[in-house]
């Protein structure tokens, strides 16, 4: 699989998770060419704080050993939850659709040594700005806001 059909597998996650009432935000993780788990956030479907797409993604991989040969793909940028995740784990690249909507937590990312590689994907942007205009107030529960 190419890294367009990797953040594609992302993008269905994310609209997965809007047709179920939640976020829109979808992520897999990737090793030897192959997803090896994936996720959405659940935030809203779960009532979980917790439940971002990324972390929703890293469950559902399981225990895989270690994390130095994955990449993660993530539709929006990972914020310092999901970051810290990464880092903790020792996830060594994160492939993310856009940050134009959420800037979230690139540099804490890069200071630990992840490479962060923002595509700017139109329809990752598209569905964002879609979900703000439309459902501002969990958009800003999301963030904290």
């Amino acid at each position: 699989m190419s890294e367009d059909l990797f953040l594609k597998a992302a993008i269905d996650e994310a609209r997965k998770g809007l047709s179920e009432g939640g976020i829109p935000i979808g992520s897999v993780i990737v090793r030897d060419g192959k997803i090896i788990g994936r996720g959405h956030n659940k935030r809203v479907q779960d009532d979980d704080p917790m439940t971002h797409a990324e972390i929703d993604c890293l469950r559902n991989a399981g225990r895989v050993g270690n994390y130095m040969d994955t990449v993660l793909y993530s539709t929006l940028m990972p914020c310092y939850l999901c970051a810290g995740a990464v880092v903790q784990f020792g996830i060594p690249k994160v492939i993310v659709g856009e940050s134009k909507t959420f800037s979230g937590a690139r540099k804490f990312m890069e200071e630990h040594g992840v490479e962060v590689v923002d595509v700017g994907n139109t329809e990752c942007i598209q569905l964002m700005e879609q979900f703000i205009r439309d459902r501002p107030e969990l958009w800003n529960e999301d963030i904290g806001k």
